[in-house]
């Protein structure tokens, strides 16, 4: 295969969510080398690694964000196109811990806490990194000394507040409030079933997504 086809069949890969030639989905791949395979096998070929990142994986991220966003695709399909994407990905992060491969940012991310809901969380963290971020996953049940412990780690990196509850949606306030005084600078997103705009004015964040599209072309606009 050439570089071209390499590319192609990456993205396809992803965006239809082959993993790997064992994995049986998608039906009509059976057998066929999957994104995990492909990815080592173009580089292997000389594919640079930013290439395949930004020619094969965030191309076809980008269209499995197109198609949540258009309700053309729903979350178990979005989570086999991240599950393909991560295997690609394992064969690129050596390139990237090395440095030869320029990440586009940091993105922290954390359920915050009294709220143990990750699908969200780890769909929007996936999609990111896929988009070509380094992502800092603090996990479920986030309180804001481990946020601000992030930011403190990772300086100029952008925070995510996650909630599937309305309950535990009001504790994005406080958290927002005490990372807003330590760090008026830094930059906070909101998302999750309960959360609006209209609430993201209330606490003062910077952006409310309602998808990992949204996400991603938010975080992307802060660099363009």
């Amino acid at each position: 295969m050439n570089k071209e086809e390499f590319l192609v069949q990456i993205s396809e890969c992803v965006e239809l969510g082959k993993v790997n030639k064992a994995a049986p989905f998608p039906p009509a791949m059976k057998g066929m080398d999957g994104a995990d395979e492909l990815t080592q096998q173009a580089l292997n070929a000389g594919i640079e690694p930013e290439t395949i990142l930004n020619s094969a994986l965030i191309a076809a991220m980008e269209r499995v964000g197109e198609k949540f966003s258009q309700k053309k695709i729903f979350v178990p399909q979005m989570l086999i196109s991240a599950k393909a994407m991560n295997a690609a990905m394992e064969h690129l992060k050596p390139f990237f811990q090395s440095g030869q491969v320029q990440r586009k940012g940091k993105f922290i991310i954390g359920t915050v806490s009294g709220d143990l809901h990750d699908i969200g969380k780890n769909l929007v963290a996936m999609i990111v990194e896929g988009a070509g971020w380094e992502v800092i996953d603090l996990g479920v049940d986030v309180k804001a000394d481990k946020f601000l412990h992030a930011i403190a780690q990772h300086p100029n990196a952008i925070v995510g507040l996650s909630a599937l509850l309305t309950t535990t949606m009001t504790n994005m306030k406080s958290i927002a409030a005490e990372i807003k005084k330590a760090y008026p600078l830094v930059k906070i997103m909101i998302g999750g079933a309960p959360v609006t705009e209209d609430f993201r004015i209330e606490i003062g964040a910077d952006h409310f997504s309602r998808d990992p599209q949204s996400a991603v072309s938010y975080l992307n606009s802060l660099i363009a």
